[in-house]
């Protein structure tokens, strides 16, 4: 992938892992005219996402810190690091889940 490619789509890809409003943002800024490195991003950024709220609907009927601090140490984390990856411009899956994220969401 080429620098200008990457550098016209490195807003929307650090956009993409804003929990859930972000993708939603970057999926809209990705529309017209569709960027590589930021759909790579938009579809981990989702992935994020959907993660988080399966295991925030999971966790929640705990009420317990002990079970909720290590998910959101978890999602903070994979956050972190996907905004890292996007701003120096490359193309690193998240750890554990991005690689399942690149196929399963293949359509973006």
């Amino acid at each position: 992938m080429d620098k200008q490619t990457i550098e016209e789509g490195k807003a929307t890809a650090i956009t993409s892992y804003i929990l859930i409003i972000g993708v939603l943002i970057a999926l809209s800024m990705n529309s017209e005219k569709k960027n590589q490195f930021a759909s790579f991003h938009i579809r981990q950024g989702l992935g994020l996402t959907l993660t988080f709220i399966t295991l925030g609907v999971s966790i929640s009927y705990f009420e317990s810190i002990m079970v909720a601090a290590p998910m959101w140490i978890f999602i903070s984390v994979l956050t972190i690091y996907g905004i890292f990856t996007a701003a120096k411009g490359e193309l690193t899956p998240l750890p554990l889940l991005g690689k399942l994220f690149q196929k399963w969401f293949d359509n973006i």
